[in-house]
């Protein structure tokens, strides 16, 4: 008998670029890693619509790590998560016209970026992949980033986003300034567009001024769908109020647990429907024959990794300078300006263990704080379901360790055993992105 009668939401987590959370990705032994192609993660998003997931997307920065001692040298030498990102937008482009069913999403920046230029990039996407875009909303987080884009130092928190949510006000105005039917084609009139239907939104705001209207008709959503993963208290009001997918990290299953409970306690209060945020947290599986021999797997990947790539990212995570800190002292606290929940929990674990930065630098290393599940396809299918049906979380974005390995070996595996517990689809039955995340 089926466990549930809703079915669980997947996502699969990428950067374009050599890691993801594992920062041993780019390592892989068993064959060459070509990030820099396109071939490559039309390989890897092919793989996952096979599997049936709601989406892919992309993870982003604007900046190379070198907070770790003000220098770029520990970041790049040993290939950090920030050592290269492509931009992830075009990357859509190129799935949009080699998959057909699944979400396609990309992150961009409320800090960095116009409105305007973000509305016409998201709905491109939308019309081109036929109604399977989804936005990425970050609000950067240090100041390698803003001295790109000639600012000195970042935003504080607040600001950040205080301008996001003028942001997202001035987006959705430009993504609704042509109003259903507003397109009519109509060659025989020689009636492109019924202007009454198309709007200028005439934006003044504390940081944007815009006219309007988006020069692009109405896309197959509407408006592409929203992710975000604020986790701050500042950061989950905001992510609930605007987006329908929240992200989120969870080391432990009790932080799943609050995490989740955190998101549809703010659905309530802002009276959202129940259903239409829905918390999905990571995960980094490790399929084999059995669980030793996951185990065997996810030590491999793990020992690839060093403590000063994970301190690289740290650091840029942080927007701390970690250097001037004993790599071989216990932690106490660890500070942020940044990603404040990651490094919050970084700093619990690390105080609880009493580890060194070094050791706390290679766990951030081998998985960002991402929970390692391994067993064979039955037993991590079992705890996933177990998450899902207890309500611990809505589905989960699947991090991998390497590429295409570790989504085909969950792909071929444990999807079937999640479909055969019937908490998984077994074919998408809606067109769209946000169609696939109601059924």
């Amino acid at each position: 008998m089926p466990l549930s009668s809703r079915h669980m939401n997947l996502a699969g987590f990428l950067i374009a670029g050599p890691v993801a959370h594992s920062h041993a990705l780019w390592r892989n032994p068993a064959h060459e890693v070509p990030f820099l192609t396109s071939d490559y993660y039309v390989e890897v998003a092919r793989k996952l619509e096979q599997g049936k997931f709601d989406l892919i997307f992309f993870a982003d920065r604007l900046a190379v790590a070198d907070r770790y001692g003000n220098d770029k040298e520990v970041g790049i030498r040993h290939g950090d998560q920030d050592s290269t990102r492509m931009d992830p937008v075009p990357i859509l482009g190129a799935l949009s016209a080699t998959t057909r069913h699944i979400g396609l999403g990309a992150t961009r920046s409320t800090t960095y970026d116009q409105p305007y230029h973000l509305a016409r990039e998201f709905r491109t996407v939308d019309h081109l992949s036929n109604g399977r875009a989804a936005w990425n909303v970050v609000t950067s987080m240090n100041d390698s980033e803003a001295q790109n884009f000639g600012v000195e130092s970042h935003l504080s928190h607040d600001q950040r986003y205080d301008r996001a949510e003028e942001f997202m006000e001035l987006i959705f105005k430009l993504w609704d300034s042509w109003e259903e039917g507003a397109l009519r084609l109509d060659r025989a009139k020689g009636l492109y567009a019924d202007p009454a239907k198309v709007h200028y939104v005439n934006h003044k705001g504390a940081y944007f001024k815009s006219r309007g209207p988006l020069n692009i008709p109405r896309g197959p959503q509407g408006r592409p769908v929203i992710i975000q993963a604020g986790a701050s208290d500042r950061g989950r009001a905001f992510a609930v109020k605007w987006a329908e997918i929240i992200f989120n990290i969870s080391p432990t299953r009790e932080h799943m647990k609050r995490s989740t409970q955190g998101v549809r306690e703010e659905t309530e209060r802002l009276k959202r429907p129940a259903a239409s945020c829905k918390s999905l947290t990571a995960i980094m599986p490790f399929v084999g024959r059995s669980r030793e021999e996951a185990q065997e797997k996810r030590d491999i990947a793990n020992s690839l990794v060093d403590p000063m790539v994970g301190l690289s990212t740290l650091a840029a995570h942080s927007n701390v300078d970690l250097s001037t800190l004993d790599l071989d002292a216990p932690v106490e606290q660890l500070q942020s300006t940044g990603t404040q929940s990651l490094i919050a929990m970084a700093s619990r674990i690390a105080k609880d263990n009493s580890l060194s930065l070094r050791e706390i630098g290679r766990k951030y290393g081998e998985t960002v704080m991402v929970p390692q599940l391994c067993g064979t396809p039955k037993q991590i299918a079992d705890e996933m379901a177990d998450i899902f049906t207890s309500g611990d979380a809505d589905g989960f974005v699947v991090s991998p360790a390497f590429l295409p390995d570790s989504f085909a070996e969950f792909v071929d595996g444990v999807v079937p055993e999640l479909q055969r517990l019937g908490v998984f689809r077994e074919d998408y039955t809606a067109s769209t992105l946000r169609g696939h995340l109601q059924t």
